[in-house]
Parts: C-alpha cells; sequence; structure tokens
C-alpha cells in the first residue's frame, strides 16, 4: 500500500503534491525490489536482443542470412592475443533533437546513458540519469583549436 498527503491553498494544487510523492514512492519501492547483488541479475537489453538475433527467422522475420537481419552490434577491438580487453565500436547514427527527446529515447532504450546530437548548443551531447528521479547532461564542446592541441 503506497499512501501520500499533500497540503496547498487549493485542491488542484495538492493534488500535484501528493501525486508527487506517490510518483517517487512508488519509484523507490520499484528500485528496492530490484535485484542488486548475488547471482540475480536481471537480463539486460542487449541479452534478449541478441537471443532473437541467433533466432533461424533473425529480428526482421527474414532467414538470419538476409539483408538488415539481426542488429549490428559493432566490431570488438583490441582482442590481441590473449588479452582479456575486448572494446566493441559502434556507429550511432543521429538527428539533431532537444533535451527532452533524448530523456525519452534513453528511457525507450533502458539504458543509463545516452549520446544524442542537441539541437539548442548543436554540440555532442550525453543525457544520463543519476541517483533518484534525477537526470545530467554532459555537453562537448568540440573546437578545431583544442584538437590541433593535443
Amino acid at each position: 500500500m503506497v499512501r501520500a498527503e499533500a497540503i496547498a491553498d487549493d485542491k488542484y494544487g495538492a493534488l500535484d503534491i501528493a501525486m508527487d510523492k506517490l510518483l517517487e514512492r512508488l519509484r523507490r519501492d520499484h528500485d528496492r525490489r530490484r535485484v542488486h547483488r548475488g547471482r540475480r541479475v536481471p537480463e539486460s537489453v542487449s541479452q534478449a536482443t541478441s537471443r532473437l538475433a541467433e533466432h533461424p527467422l533473425g529480428l526482421s522475420g527474414q532467414p538470419a542470412g538476409a539483408a538488415g537481419a539481426g542488429l549490428d552490434n559493432g566490431d570488438l577491438l583490441g582482442a590481441d592475443g590473449d588479452s582479456p580487453i575486448h572494446v566493441r565500436e559502434k556507429i550511432h547514427a543521429t538527428t539533431p533533437m532537444g533535451l527532452d527527446q533524448a530523456l525519452y529515447e534513453m528511457e525507450l532504450v533502458g539504458h543509463d546513458f545516452y549520446l544524442f546530437h542537441d539541437k539548442d548548443t548543436n554540440q555532442p551531447s550525453v543525457v544520463y540519469r543519476r541517483r533518484g528521479w534525477s537526470y545530467g547532461v554532459i555537453h562537448l564542446d568540440v573546437s578545431e583549436e583544442q584538437a590541433r592541441v593535443s
């Protein structure tokens, strides 16, 4: 059972405050129920989709060898000899979008961060989930002068 109370000058203001409290309590309850340690680790989106890519019909319903079937999982780099380090490289195609759209896309893919091209600043940016119910944004300042120095 989840309960919240709020006091405000009008009933709609109190309703908004109570709804915010309820949503925060539901989010905290959901976070507590998530498996954080031990052998029971939740399955990631990439693991779930890799099972679909191995299916004979692939992700698109076409035979696995057909063009467009499966996901582009990128190339593994740095697998030299017995080295345990594997770096996966992907090309991320994007169109300029606002911060709200980037947050929506991040929640849609289920990751803790999302790389996007900010249409307001015209810079590559990363939106990320912080503790609690807050988010952060990192804007990359790409200038040719700094690139020549390094």
